[in-house]
């Protein structure tokens, strides 16, 4: 395998895997390939840590950044140009059986984590990113359940100063309260609603007193 090798402005060594090519043949294992693996293992999209995965490829995808293969375990889940964006998911259908559609929350909880770039834990309890784009998978009919339907995805951009500000040491917010301080988008204008926002905290910083 392969490493490439990037250097930090920490002036640290980061290595990251590359993407592996959906015909990458699995060494002993005759005509069988890396995407037979994908296909077993990632077909229930629906289920939570897959769908959350989905909407963190959406995101990377809207603003081009999907060249890379995906960090495991890294503070934040995207870093776009300078910034950080936490990427959050949810949906009213779940992969077991339900008797009633789910209640829709997000996970804003501040957290001491993990950069990969660091290789170094947070001192302190925080919020990472610059923003938060919270994914929801609208749909309600199981019968009709697709997520790789793009056009069934609503997308909410949020700066992390406003939910600190809003929230404070929240830990979760329902889908309402997000409703009440933006606008859902479609994924055609999830790159122009991150930018938008991404602006608005740029000139928070400019317009910061020391």
């Amino acid at each position: 395998m392969v490493f490439i090798t990037f250097i930090c402005n920490q002036n640290r060594l980061f290595l990251m895997l590359p993407k592996l090519s959906p015909d990458h043949r699995i060494e002993g294992l005759n005509d069988v390939t890396v995407c037979d693996f994908w296909a077993w293992a990632y077909s229930d999209i629906l289920s939570n840590r897959n769908r959350s995965i989905f909407a963190e490829f959406l995101a990377g995808l809207a603003l081009g950044i999907t060249d890379n293969s995906r960090i495991e375990w890294d503070a934040i889940d995207l870093r776009y140009k300078t910034f950080k964006i936490e990427v959050k998911s949810a949906a009213y259908l779940q992969s077991w059986e339900q008797k009633k559609v789910s209640n829709i929350r997000f996970d804003i909880s501040k957290k001491k984590a993990w950069d990969a770039f660091t290789n170094e834990y947070s001192k302190d309890f925080t919020r990472f990113s610059d923003c938060f784009v919270f994914c929801l998978y609208t749909e309600r009919d199981k019968n009709s359940a697709n997520v790789l339907d793009t056009g069934k995805w609503d997308f909410y951009v949020v700066l992390t100063n406003d939910l600190e500000s809003k929230f404070k040491d929240q830990k979760s917010i329902a889908l309402s309260r997000i409703q009440k301080i933006c606008e859902p988008v479609k994924f055609s204008n999830l790159k122009n609603r991150i930018d938008e926002v991404l602006a608005k905290s740029s000139t928070e910083k400019e317009n910061v007193i020391f």
